[in-house]
């Protein structure tokens, strides 16, 4: 008899993993959903009792339990959340696998999963430190600001390298690992830029690379480093003379780019005079001074500015003044040529007439009757201080009006006759003459010539007796007038008469020299005494002495004898000898002989 005996399975096996250990790398940018690891458990019972389903049992950290979930039928792990190396890089999952049988068995598995960086994370920029506002006298090397610069990823994606834009006048120096300092590298000028918007820009070492950026404001502060400077080194003024005192002749600005006191402006005379002023914008006007000056010491000065900075700084501007001439002089008549100053003052009459400032006189010349046209008569001679146009003098005839027998230049300022001078015209013509000059308006000054007509012979001696007196002209008409030049025919007339004074004077002269020679030659001679000086040859008459030097001689001769020399000197008689007879050879005492 065969005898079947079945053996009915019992749950006597646990479910075995393929591995124990499941290593898995999966990048951080990993999606949801995706696959982490396929787990594989089998059971060697049979039936129900080797039915196995799956489910995580553990995962550290815990809080990443939400992070994977498994599939209970299949073993697939799978992601429901997002990986984040810089948070967690590393995760322990324990699978666990149990049958369906009675009593269910288990079998247990670990998942390692490695989290892979990417560059998901850009460089950071923080400011530790502050320095600000940097003086704009800081010297190079001077720190700023201390930077902290980092990046979470890891290997060269967490690798940064840092750098300032603009490049200057600004630069980093790394300190330590991670830490920066912003650094001065040139001088800085607050009048050229008072402000500096720096960044800081930070770039990693991933592919592809991300940056960072932190911007920085850097104030720059004043100091006193600009001395006030007028926009030219010389300023031409033109003035207008008799203005006002205390009128603007000219309104100067110095420019201080210092801000504050540093660029507060105050303006004086350099040499500390009796004013000054300027004002622009904030700047303020100051004067100083002590005392008056000339004003000549005006036409050029300087104006100084200085600010009030610590130490104050300062400038110069020269002022050059042109003084600009108004019409404000009337021509003046002048002495004759050759004459005086005061020849004729005593007949002038001079007084001032209203606004126009003339001035009026009585002149006085003489004319020859028949004297030919165009002879002049006198020569009216005036100034006007004035300058330029304002100076230019015209000569008018003013009375008689109409054809007379005189005309004035123009110009010139010469009477002369108009046509040839008849008795007619009778013994004396008066005309007045106006001195008018070209300014606006114009001032003149009038002048009363009286002009005697005489015969030839008497204009002649009236000229020469005018020439030679002495006697004011209040007391006799023989001198001429003020601004008054005697006519070419008085004037010939007078020189005649003193040439023959010369001759006459020239030869009296001469025969008074004869007469003195001649008496000096018949007159009885005297000895010469000569000592060890200089030889003196002496002749000695009534009326004086000839004496004649010879140098460098020492004998005793006898003035018999014809003297020659080749200077004469006309001196006083000797004195008489002293009495008694004189030896011939005897030497005289040097205090005996005479000095010539």
């Amino acid at each position: 008899m065969e005898l079947v005996i079945s053996v009915v399975d019992a749950n006597d096996n646990a479910p075995q993993f393929n591995q124990s250990v499941y290593n898995v790398r999966l990048s951080e940018d990993a999606i949801q959903g995706t696959l982490v690891a396929q787990m594989n458990a089998t059971d060697l019972d049979e039936g129900s009792n080797k039915d196995v389903k799956y489910e995580i049992d553990t995962i550290v950290p815990p809080t990443a339990s939400d992070l994977f979930s498994i599939d209970a039928n299949n073993g697939e792990i799978r992601l429901t959340g997002a990986l984040d190396f810089e948070e967690v890089n590393l995760y322990d999952v324990n699978v666990k696998a149990t049958d369906k049988g009675t009593p269910s068995l288990s079998g247990h598995c670990k998942v390692v999963l490695e989290v892979l960086d990417v560059n998901d994370n850009a460089p950071e920029v923080w400011v530790t430190s502050l320095s600000v506002p940097v003086s704009e006298d800081a010297s190079v090397g001077t720190v700023v600001a201390v930077l902290s610069v980092s990046d979470r990823d890891s290997g060269e994606n967490g690798r940064v390298r840092c750098w300032v834009w603009p490049a200057s006048p600004f630069g980093l120096e790394a300190t330590f690992a991670g830490s920066y300092s912003l650094v001065l590298r040139e001088a800085l000028d607050r009048e050229r830029v008072s402000e500096y918007e720096v960044e800081v820009r930070a770039e990693d070492g991933g592919a592809p690379a991300l940056r960072a950026r932190r911007g920085l404001r850097v104030p720059v502060s004043d100091v006193n480093d600009n001395a006030p400077a007028f926009a030219q080194a010389v300023y031409t003024v033109l003035a207008r003379e008799n203005n006002a005192a205390g009128a603007e002749l000219a309104r100067l600005w110095a420019r201080d780019p210092d801000e504050a006191g540093n660029g507060r402006v105050s303006y004086s005379l350099w040499e500390g005079v009796v004013g000054g002023g300027g004002a622009a914008g904030s700047s303020s006007s100051s004067s100083s001074g002590v005392g008056w000056r000339a004003a000549s010491s005006y036409v050029s000065f300087e104006v100084r500015a200085v600010d009030a900075g610590e130490p104050p700084l300062c400038g110069n501007a020269t002022v050059q003044l042109f003084v600009l001439d108004e019409n404000d002089n009337a021509p003046a008549l002048l002495p004759p040529a050759g004459s005086a100053a005061e020849a004729g003052a005593v007949a002038v009459e001079a007084a001032a007439v209203g606004a126009a400032g003339s001035v009026s006189g009585t002149l006085w010349a003489w004319a020859a009757w028949g004297a030919p046209a165009g002879q002049v008569v006198a020569k009216i001679r005036a100034v006007d201080a004035d300058s330029g146009y304002n100076a230019w003098l015209r000569y008018e005839l003013w009375e008689p009006r109409g054809k007379g027998p005189f005309r004035v230049g123009l110009y010139s300022g010469e009477v002369s006759t108009a046509r040839a001078l008849d008795e007619a015209d009778g013994p004396r013509q008066r005309l007045l003459i106006v001195v008018r000059d070209h300014g606006e308006p114009a001032r003149s000054a009038t002048a009363t010539l009286s002009v005697s007509l005489l015969e030839a012979a008497e204009a002649a001696l009236a000229a020469a007796a005018g020439s030679s007196s002495s006697s004011s002209s209040s007391s006799s008409l023989s001198r001429p007038a003020l601004g008054v030049e005697l006519g070419p025919g008085a004037a010939s007339a007078a020189t005649n008469v003193w040439l023959v004074v010369a001759i006459c004077a020239v030869s009296s002269l001469f025969l008074l020299a004869v007469v003195l020679y001649g008496a000096s030659r018949w007159a009885p001679r005297a000895a010469v005494l000569s000592g060890p000086g200089p030889t003196t040859l002496v002749c000695a008459s009534e009326v004086g002495s000839w004496s004649y030097s010879q140098r460098h001689s020492r004998s005793l001769c006898v003035a018999d004898g014809a003297a020659k020399s080749d200077l004469m000197v006309f001196s006083p008689n000797f004195p008489p000898p002293p009495p008694g007879p004189a030896p011939k050879d005897t030497q005289p005492e040097p205090s005996a002989l005479l000095d010539t």
